[in-house]
């Protein structure tokens, strides 16, 4: 009997196809490097320079996954807009903070490579660091047969920001401040498991649903570039990203104790997307626990700063007025009820 060859590839991991992936995202990241001279693609740690125009430099640092996204991704065979989603759940963090992004690394785990798959990806990692002014400097690709079922995959992000000290967006919120709403593009990154259980009980084949093939692989917004030029022009006193938990559990992350931000649902500009999850039987309660709800992103502001703030968003993603901060003990308070 003649005795099979061990090696790595045969065990499922193939080198050559991880080195070709490793000079596809090289030259495709050229147009985002900010290291100067370094090379950092493809070697053991990335290297970039400090900006000196920062007097009083603090770094920000988040990370963050795309959750149960990936699994409509998968189901529906588009990649090109996931990477976009990665970068957004961690920069739209570092924004809150008031900084800016700055460097931008990612973690792919796979069964075994695609290399057509593999470059959608990162072709939207790219993009969305491009659309955040944030430098996509290194990452870890892991082929990992045994781990992940055949077509299975796993995407992480660590980004890192800077920003001056006098611009950190903490314990500024003031008395009688108002709290805008941005529009969300649609349900972003979060509560897709919620989703994909509707599409089970409903028996939805997406692929046979031109609508929810569309929405539900929308990209998360990106709110750097307007956020960025209200923090530069002082017009904004704190901000929330619209993640898992809704628009009470963030904006309470960013409330001082002794204020209490006061939001009126009856505001919210809700999408097509929330009534149709809402019209599938999940409880107003249960939405606004898990969805945006079509609140992506909250800034508090000076009321005398309206007119200034508005001007800097597009008409899609104009803010609008959903309520007020007071004094009261209670970080939160709801009234009214989500016009579906």
């Amino acid at each position: 009997m003649k005795t099979q060859k061990i090696t790595y590839k045969n065990s499922g991991v193939n080198i050559k196809n991880a080195d070709k992936f490793i000079d596809f995202i090289s030259n495709l990241t050229k147009k985002t490097k900010k290291s100067g001279d370094f090379k950092n693609i493809g070697g053991f740690g990335a290297i970039s320079s400090i900006p000196k125009n920062f007097k009083n430099l603090h770094i920000v640092t988040s990370t963050d996954g795309v959750g149960t996204k990936l699994e409509i991704a998968n189901e529906i065979k588009k990649f090109h807009t996931i990477g976009i989603d990665l970068v957004a759940m961690c920069v739209n963090d570092l924004i809150v903070q008031g900084a800016k992004p700055f460097l931008f690394l990612d973690y792919i785990s796979i069964d075994k490579i695609n290399l057509k798959k593999m470059k959608e990806i990162i072709k939207g990692i790219v993009k969305g660091c491009e659309l955040s002014s944030c430098n996509l400097v290194g990452g870890e690709t892991a082929e990992m047969p045994g781990t992940y079922s055949p077509g299975k995959f796993d995407l992480a992000g660590f980004s890192v920001g800077l920003v001056e000290k006098k611009n950190i967006l903490i314990n500024k919120i003031k008395n009688n401040d108002l709290i805008l709403a941005i529009p969300s593009n649609g349900i972003h990154s979060n509560g897709f498991s919620l989703v994909r259980k509707i599409l089970k009980i409903k028996k939805i084949k997406i692929n046979k649903n031109k609508y929810l093939k569309k929405e539900l692989i929308k990209p998360t917004k990106i709110y750097v570039k307007e956020i960025i030029k209200l923090i530069d022009k002082n017009l904004i006193n704190a901000c929330a990203n619209i993640t898992g938990g809704g628009i009470e559990d963030n904006i309470k992350r960013v409330v001082p104790n002794n204020l209490c931000a006061n939001i009126d649902l009856d505001k919210v500009k809700t999408q097509k997307i929330f009534r149709w999850l809402k019209n599938s039987g999940v409880s107003n309660r249960e939405m606004l626990k898990t969805f945006n709800c079509g609140v992506g992103f909250c800034i508090i502001i000076n009321k005398k700063n309206l007119n200034k703030v508005k001007l800097t968003f597009d008409m899609k993603f104009k803010p609008y007025v959903i309520g007020k901060i007071s004094k009261n003990k209670k970080k939160v308070n709801l009234s009214g009820k989500i016009n579906w």
